[in-house]
């Protein structure tokens, strides 16, 4: 059953969707954008829109690193998936790998406007960056000179547990990266792209190991720009792509971290045969 404290929050949330709404219509947008990620909040604020009574598109922006099922879950729920002009290889052969301080693959496969109007599942329970960032549940996004965005945050204020709450005691089913092998849900677990330069040296070494072809994936297309690039700094600091990854990817600097790093989850030092399954 649904907490007194909770049911506040629903409120809010859905006056809030619905005040958007009827903003939007009156500017000419008659259908306001759910940003549908995949993850637990936007299926939580798809249902809130749904509950609202409100005209809307749930939009999936396809970043072509999806996990699996993630993209089967967004079809099932209604979204449209929408699928970016480059795929995150065809960015990297272009412009090498992204860090955390280069994130150019999100601005290229996500952080893009569709409709002027669009409701977004942040929660500053998530992180320290998100609670210093979002102090209001809307505000105007600027992506550019002529492209901008008002977006509205209806659970902003939502906590891990009300997302918990709310998805069990409303039936939601969520994407498969949130079930344990006996279906048990984990609302601690998160969607993101497969190895994902934000997420801990741990998980991503995990899903390299688990994903073998992203590792691949990663050593063909990362060569394919050392190639186009001999002069740039990755092509003069690292004797090939495979000490690059570590590199660049891992953040490893130190000996004994190569070591660490390079127990269990590299191949024997590059030999002809890995090259050609990097080149499939």
């Amino acid at each position: 059953m649904i907490t007194e404290q909770l049911q506040k929050k629903i409120d809010f949330a859905i006056k809030l969707i619905q005040s958007a709404s009827k903003i939007a219509a009156a500017n000419g947008c008659p259908e306001i954008e759910v940003c549908y990620s995949g993850g637990k909040d936007s299926d939580v604020i798809l249902e809130l829109t749904k509950m609202a009574g409100v005209p809307y598109r749930a939009i999936y922006k396809n970043t072509t690193i999806d996990p699996p099922g993630t993209i089967k879950h967004a079809k099932d729920v209604g979204a449209e998936v929408l699928r970016p002009k480059m795929t995150f290889f065809e960015i990297v052969s272009k412009n090498g790998f992204p860090s955390r301080f280069r994130r150019f693959c999100c601005s290229i496969l996500k952080e893009y406007k569709v409709l002027d109007y669009a409701i977004i599942g942040i929660r500053r329970d998530e992180s320290v960056a998100r609670k210093e960032r979002y102090n209001e549940p809307e505000e105007c996004r600027v992506y550019s000179k002529k492209e901008k965005c008002r977006q509205y945050y209806p659970i902003l204020d939502w906590t891990k547990d009300d997302v918990e709450e709310f998805i069990l005691e409303r039936g939601i089913k969520c994407a498969p990266v949130y079930y344990d092998e006996k279906g048990t849900f984990h609302v601690e677990r998160r969607l993101g792209c497969l190895c994902c330069v934000l997420a801990s040296n741990r998980k991503r070494i995990e899903q390299f190991q688990r994903y073998p072809n992203m590792l691949k994936a990663y050593a063909k297309y990362g060569k394919i720009y050392r190639d186009s690039h001999p002069d740039c700094r990755a092509t003069k600091s690292h004797e090939n792509i495979y000490a690059q990854i570590v590199h660049d990817l891992f953040y490893c600097d130190k000996q004994q971290e190569w070591k660490d790093l390079n127990s269990g989850l590299f191949p024997p030092p590059i030999t002809k045969s890995f090259w050609r399954t990097t080149s499939r």
